[in-house]
């Protein structure tokens, strides 16, 4: 099926898909994609995977860790469950690629494809970058009729965006390779018309990373602008805590109308942090750091923090909790930090290294508290807990660096891109 990070999709169809405790989730049915107006292999965004009675969902590749002959395993984490529906600029591999005839451009040979090849790129982004192709007819050399080869994405004609919206597809894919908050400063030079094309053709994950780079009144515009079941799942994509700050700018009845609409285990560590001050500890944390129990081993922590969507100041360390895990946790034991993880065996207990005296914060704990703790104890992160030491989530330097710097910064960040001559509506251009 595959040679190295190579995957041929259509050898993939029909496998069964995992979860990390080896239980059977479903099996794979196709794999989504989205065609870009340039030459470049599209990036594969996710798998449909069916589960039984033909319900279908879609697994981002951001969960998909290992892919084998017979099987694909995902990594921890929840699963929406929800019934995949594709969206308009979205391509089904299997279904809309298979058959398609295309040009091979080295000699004008008619072909139909066969199957498709994705690959890890330097990103480790999963693309289609190569296909499988049968010749039509005629003679060329070193080709026979009814031949079956390979080609790479971009020797081929007849499988590009339609020109129709060559102009929005080409931006889309100029801001694919861009970073969330170069796509959040572009998104605010369109006009109205395409910052709501854009947004409606970008997946929700990261629609979540760039609306999280934005300034509050942007971020509410821009939610409003979508469907209230499209605005539901971009929250439930985004960092819990950015969710409630830029739930908190909306009406009480906007509020409970999106809340109403996520997943229940999603809407409810929203719910909790918008019931907390602005500018203070409860206000500024994250409900999901890294939570471990104490039988928990070092190589099991190491392993967490490996995850790619963790962002760095909460990849720096572990809490170590009584049970529940989940937070509000059991009572909070610990801190264990990654440099100090690397130095121990990978057998060794988190619960033996983690340091217990590095102070704790309570979630009414004004700025100007959580600013100093950050500060005399040299972290990037703290724990914040109740009265009964059950930890509740923890608040990174980042979160305060958001608060302290003053309103606009990002808007002068963005002036001086200019500056340096990045302007980003000079290189994309209005909508």
């Amino acid at each position: 099926m595959s040679t190295g990070d190579r995957v041929f999709l259509a050898r993939l169809a029909g496998i069964d898909v995992f979860d990390p405790g080896g239980d059977q989730l479903g099996k794979v049915r196709d794999a989504v994609t989205m065609l870009r107006a340039d030459r470049q292999s599209p990036r594969v965004i996710g798998l449909v995977v069916e589960l039984a009675a033909r319900h279908r969902i879609f697994v981002p590749m951001g969960r998909v860790t290992r892919i084998e002959p017979d099987q694909v395993v995902l990594a921890s984490g929840t699963v929406n469950m929800k019934r995949f529906e594709r969206r308009s600029n979205e391509v089904l591999v299997l279904t809309d690629l298979l058959d398609r005839t295309v040009t091979v451009r080295e000699n004008g040979q008619s072909a139909s494809v066969v199957d498709a090849a994705m690959e890890k790129n330097r990103t480790r982004d999963w693309v289609v970058s190569r296909l499988a192709v049968r010749t039509h007819t005629g003679r060329l050399p070193r080709r026979r009729r009814g031949e079956l080869f390979q080609v790479d994405w971009d020797e081929v004609d007849g499988l590009g965006v339609s020109g129709a919206h060559h102009g929005a597809d080409a931006l889309l894919a100029m801001l694919s390779d861009m970073r969330a908050a170069d796509v959040a400063n572009a998104l605010k030079d369109m006009t109205a018309t395409r910052r709501i094309e854009v947004a409606a053709a970008l997946d929700d994950d990261r629609l979540a990373d760039v609306m999280q780079e934005m300034d509050e009144d942007d971020q509410v515009s821009l939610l409003g602008s979508l469907a209230d079941e499209r605005a539901a799942d971009v929250l439930e994509a985004m960092d819990d805590d950015d969710a409630a700050d830029l739930l908190g700018e909306m009406s009480s009845a906007d509020q409970e109308r999106l809340l109403e609409l996520m997943e229940p285990e999603e809407a409810a560590p929203v719910r909790r942090l918008m019931t907390y001050a602005d500018h203070t500890a409860g206000g500024l944390m994250t409900s999901e750091p890294v939570v471990l129990l104490p039988d928990a081993t070092v190589a099991e922590a190491l392993a967490r923090v490996r995850n790619p969507e963790l962002s760095p100041a909460v990849a720096a360390q572990v809490f170590v909790v009584r049970p529940p895990q989940a937070t509000p946790t059991g009572r909070f034991l610990g801190t264990a930090h990654i440099q100090r993880l690397l130095r121990e065996p990978p057998s060794a207990l988190v619960s033996g290294v983690c340091e217990k005296n590095t102070g704790r914060l309570r979630p009414d704990a004004p700025l100007g508290e959580v600013t100093r703790h950050l500060a005399t104890y040299n972290l990037v992160a703290a724990p914040v807990v109740d009265e009964h030491d059950r930890l509740l989530g923890a608040v990174s330097v980042d979160d305060v660096l958001d608060h302290l710097l003053p309103e606009g910064w990002r808007d002068a960040d963005r002036d001086a891109d200019r500056d340096a001559g990045l302007d980003a509506q000079g290189a994309i251009g209005h909508g």
